[in-house]
């Protein structure tokens, strides 16, 4: 199970047959179908070529064709839910056009002329017409003169019509993928971040805030025992003494929480060995880093081994457990192993699904192997980022 799994499909039909099943009668269809959408197609390219760049010596020349190329983006995702449909062609849909911010209506139109989905549509508008000619015309006789080979001729020419598709209709590469994948990041990194907040402020209000105003009031009504009763009121500040190093306790816990002084002062092999000490389980902590990464990295890798070691400590069972930690070219890799009951999952509601996502948003991998009975191996990978030459601790 990772962070992160593209999705795989397998668009291909079954092996054409002699019998009309289906698949023949919806590629047929598609075939069929191809002249009336390459007219459309075809007249709506010539029509935005025309206006656009014949008037591009005047000032609505450039915007015509921006907004032509903004309606090819709905004409192809008009033919990519028709190849889906009736060829079972799987092509994702291409990341939209970026919002372009402060730039104006200028920048809004260049983007839309550079716009490589746009341009291909067009492309693929304007051949499909003698190719829709064709179709129609292999189609529409084969149905009366071709009836049994017929189904080997809908393949042959489905197939093309199904390379055309994801060759001119999915998305540019890898890249624009690749953007999207970021879009989503961002929305996670985003929500953990409040989360941590909400987190934060609840920890603050429930814990020390709320001591602190008991510690408060306790002063207080020792104040005014101090002349009545000095006995009482002594006893009342020793009281208020106790709870001031609760409160100091508490701010000391919610701040190791936020980043660790260990980890800022002495670097990632000390933090772990201080939190693997924390474990119910005894832990095994090997560390091979030739130098510290980034304090970003370095904080996401020491709160990943903190919550997969309290995971350890509540669920697995386990008698021990090694954490493992080294760089591989340009990733810094963790692994986490103990020998508990098994059966985690990204699902299975112990955080691990937050992890994922947390590791996912920087780049980041998350393998979970855990057969029912154990044991239970974690790995985590990260971006190897290199800390500022200054030495500062800056994300």
């Amino acid at each position: 199970m990772t962070a992160r799994t593209m999705p795989q499909h397998d668009d291909r039909p079954p092996p054409a047959r002699f019998a009309y099943d289906r698949h023949t009668w919806k590629e047929i269809a598609h075939l069929l179908v191809n002249l009336p959408a390459g007219i459309i197609g075809f007249v709506y390219a010539v029509v935005v070529f025309a206006l656009g760049i014949g008037l591009t010596v005047t000032v609505i020349g450039l915007p015509l064709l921006a907004a032509g190329l903004l309606g090819a983006r709905v004409l192809g995702r008009f033919e990519r839910g028709r190849a889906r449909k009736l060829l079972g062609v799987r092509v994702d849909e291409p990341s939209p056009m970026p919002g372009y911010r402060g730039q104006g209506i200028l920048g809004r139109v260049w983007a839309s002329v550079k716009d490589p989905v746009g341009w291909r549509t067009m492309l693929y508008a304007f051949i499909r017409l003698p190719w829709g000619v064709l179709t129609f015309a292999v189609m529409a006789t084969g149905l009366f003169v071709l009836w049994p080979v017929l189904p080997f001729v809908a393949r042959l020419l489905a197939n093309a019509d199904r390379a055309m598709v994801r060759g001119l209709l999915s998305p540019s590469d890898e890249l624009e993928r690749r953007i999207a994948e970021l879009e989503s990041d961002r929305g996670v990194v985003v929500d953990t971040a409040a989360a941590d907040l909400r987190r934060i402020e609840r920890d603050l209000h429930d814990g020390a805030q709320a001591r602190l105003v008991a510690l408060a009031m306790g002063l207080g009504l020792a104040k005014e025992k101090l002349l009545e009763d000095p006995e009482v009121a002594a006893s009342m500040v020793d009281e208020a003494h106790g709870e001031v190093k609760l409160a100091l306790q508490e701010l000391r816990d919610l701040a190791r929480g936020i980043h660790p002084a260990v980890l800022t002062d002495r670097g990632l092999n000390a933090a772990l060995s201080s939190v693997s000490s924390r474990c119910t389980v005894p832990v095994k902590v090997t560390a091979d880093l030739p130098a510290r990464p980034a304090a970003a990295i370095e904080g996401i890798a020491y709160f990943t081994v903190s919550e997969l070691l309290q995971n350890v400590s509540k669920h697995s069972g386990a008698k021990s457990a090694s954490v493992d930690v080294w760089r591989a070219d340009d990733r810094l890799l963790i692994q986490v192993w103990d020998d508990g009951r098994g059966g985690a999952r990204l699902d299975g509601g112990t955080g691990m699904a937050g992890l994922a996502d947390r590791l996912g948003a920087v780049d980041g991998l998350f393998v979970i192997e855990s057969p029912e009975g154990g044991p239970t191996t974690v790995t985590a990978e990260l971006p190897w980022r290199d800390r500022p030459a200054d030495g500062s601790h800056r994300a």
